[in-house]
């Protein structure tokens, strides 16, 4: 598997750490334990790594030196691309990889070319090693939403098609980005659907609950960038309070250690519960490791996710695996993760009033609230476990792999 900026050793909640880094974590363990071997190579962002470390459930994570040994956004890293394709070419012929697994765009822009360079094929020949693509986000939904303000080099989006036309197989993750690959001309026998998972022994209903500071709480767990919505909770927060209802917290987890003093959105995001009176209300925890978000997950009344659009969104689901209901998005990934009446609330992006409207309601009808919470984790157990995502991952793999399906001990994920 290759992953070039999201090493399964990250720490979470930094601004280019979330849930690829997670993605790219459990899907190795969880091929590992279903008897793969398993090698993820990322860049190396600090001198001090180790060039090889065995991660939990035997994974074996592979730094490259490509580029500074530190930490670049992950915009400026295309450049460096050709560096990650010679380190991954070079350790393939001790690990013999049958599948290479590319996570993001510019992660499949090194596979193709070391799978390429190791077979010594032109860019028109068979490889040696199959490619499979999850692109986790598009460039092209990214400049949709984001216009102006998207960061992306110019070539992503005319990146992504050809990647598309290209690797052996799409892996997406979710019905909507199918959508979405078919409108970027990506040929529909290539694409298979394998979601992203979550741990349901790690995340449960029952287990210590953190202490709440009022007695309702709601939350919002995601890394501090304005795609995300966590203004609009903020804002539905203050709607609530107009409305009469000072009994209810907002704690926002995420975007690193809340003492930093250089955080813009975090200070935007303080101003405004300023300026609509709930100062007192919200608490910026900053990152939580992750063995400590399910009790803080726990002490939710709900769970708020409502980013302007979303991939695939795993917040939600570690949520329902807890048994808490959500409010989210209707877009992306939520989509399919959170069903309407079901699991959860469905709201228009970007709409506090509805968000509000929807908080109110699970509030008031507790019945409701623990009525959906149940059957959400009920959805993650059927349909979410890691297990399951690595056996249709798995299935994938063999598709692209006519001759021969891989057999356990066979299989090397880039990522």
């Amino acid at each position: 598997m290759v992953s070039e900026h999201a090493s399964p050793l990250a720490v979470l909640g930094g601004v280019d750490g979330g849930g690829q880094n997670v993605h790219v974590a459990a899907l190795s363990a969880a091929l590992a334990a279903r008897g793969h071997d398993v090698t993820v190579y990322t860049r190396r962002d600090d001198p001090a790594l180790p060039e090889r470390v065995t991660a939990p459930g035997g994974v074996e994570v592979v730094h490259v030196t490509a580029g500074p040994a530190e930490h670049v956004p992950k915009d400026e890293l295309l450049p460096f691309m050709p560096a990650l394709a010679a380190g991954i070419r070079t350790d393939a012929a001790r690990v013999r990889p049958e599948v290479m697994h590319a996570h993001f765009w510019m992660s499949g822009v090194a596979a193709l070319r070391a799978s390429r360079g190791r077979s010594g094929a032109t860019a028109s020949a068979a490889r040696a090693v199959p490619v499979v693509q999850t692109f986790h986000a598009l460039g092209s939904v990214k400049r949709r939403h984001q216009g102006a303000d998207d960061t992306s080099p110019r070539r992503r989006i005319a990146t992504e098609r050809r990647l598309g036309r290209d690797v052996d197989g799409v892996l997406a993750t979710c019905s909507d980005e199918v959508d979405e690959l078919l409108a970027l001309g990506v040929p529909r026998e290539r694409i298979g659907v394998a979601p992203c998972g979550v741990d349901a022994g790690l995340l449960q209903p029952d287990g210590p609950v953190e202490p709440r500071g009022r007695r309702h709480r709601i939350g919002v767990v995601a890394r501090l960038v304005p795609r995300k919505g966590v203004d609009t909770a903020v804002e539905a927060l203050g709607l609530l309070a107009a409305s009469g209802r000072d009994d209810v917290e907002l704690v926002v987890v995420g975007g690193g250690d809340p003492a930093d003093p250089a955080h813009p959105e975090r200070d935007r995001l303080q101003a405004l519960a300023v300026q609509l009176g709930v100062a007192d209300r919200v608490v910026f925890r900053g990152a939580v490791a992750h063995d400590r978000l399910p009790e803080v997950i726990r002490s939710l009344d709900a769970l708020v996710c409502v980013p302007w659009y979303e991939p695939f969104g795993i917040v939600p689901l570690e949520a329902m695996a807890c048994g808490v209901p959500v409010v989210g998005a209707a877009v992306g990934g939520l989509l399919d993760t959170v069903t309407h009446e079901v699991t959860g609330l469905h709201v228009p992006p970007r709409d506090p009033r509805a968000v509000a409207a929807a908080l109110a309601r699970l509030l008031e009808d507790p019945a409701l609230a623990a009525r959906l919470g149940a059957s959400a984790r009920r959805r993650v157990e059927r349909t979410y476990t890691w297990e399951r995502v690595a056996a249709l991952t798995e299935r994938f793999y063999a598709r692209v792999q006519p001759a021969a399906t891989p057999a356990p001990g066979a299989v090397a994920a880039a990522l």
